[in-house]
């Protein structure tokens, strides 16, 4: 029992650290610097603050960091629930990891961009400007097949949190709901070219937000109170 409740513990912790690094790298600095309709007043912004540039680009490789190591925390709580489950939950997180971590480069490669060094007079500054653009346009590509497994991971993980008896059921339902709704965004930006315009897509990032948000804060709060020792549910 008390095992059970430091791994929830340090779970939460880890959560919590994947939560806000990702909200300032994917959310805040974006919002502060980036302007897709005006190429010339992003490079200015990155410019101007590229010391929060850079924090925003550190930030996002802490968050993934973090997020390859929460999954092997939770199956380390979770396994007696369902092993094979379990399993899964972690292969689906993992596989996120490498290709987050690949498209961090194109954040770096517009520090390089804007260096100023001697090779890069050959460019007008429209040209610099549209290889900053193109640079993110990438990245956001890569974070966009990154969700795909930013949402298969959650299905599992939230039967495991359904079936666990020990763990709210209702988050259980709302990582599997939070699943199909990173799903149907990735179908909806790859497919429908002003999706974007639409104004659905934080709608349906909700059930996500709302489990994924309230399972870091029981983890933390409530420590994964068991309602029946873990010891008892035979392994998968």
């Amino acid at each position: 029992m008390n095992s059970n409740k430091k791994i929830a513990r340090f779970a939460g912790l880890v959560y919590l650290m994947v939560v806000l690094c990702g909200i300032f790298s994917l959310m805040y600095v974006p919002s502060k610097l980036i302007v897709w309709s005006d190429a010339s007043a992003t490079v200015n912004n990155i410019i101007a603050s590229e010391s929060l540039y850079r924090l925003g680009a550190v930030s996002g490789l802490l968050c993934y960091t973090f997020f390859l190591i929460l999954p092997l925390v939770l199956y380390k709580l979770l396994s007696q629930v369902d092993k094979t489950m379990a399993s899964l939950m972690v292969i689906l997180a993992v596989v996120s990891v490498p290709i987050s971590f690949i498209s961090i480069l194109y954040k770096f490669d517009i520090l390089s961009l804007l260096s100023g060094a001697e090779y890069l007079k050959v460019l007008t500054a429209e040209q610099l400007q549209a290889q900053v653009m193109l640079s993110l346009e990438s990245y956001n590509n890569g974070i966009l097949i990154a969700s795909i497994f930013w949402g298969l991971w959650l299905f599992p993980f939230g039967y495991l949190v359904f079936k666990s008896g020990f763990l709210p059921k209702t988050l259980g339902i709302f990582l599997m709901l939070g699943s199909l709704g990173y799903l149907i965004n990735f179908f909806g930006y790859s497919l429908l070219p002003h999706y974007d315009e639409m104004g659905i897509s934080s709608y349906i990032r909700l059930p996500a937000s709302i489990g994924e948000l309230g399972i870091c804060v029981w983890f933390l709060i409530f420590s994964a109170k068991n309602k029946k020792e873990m010891v008892s549910t035979s392994p998968s």
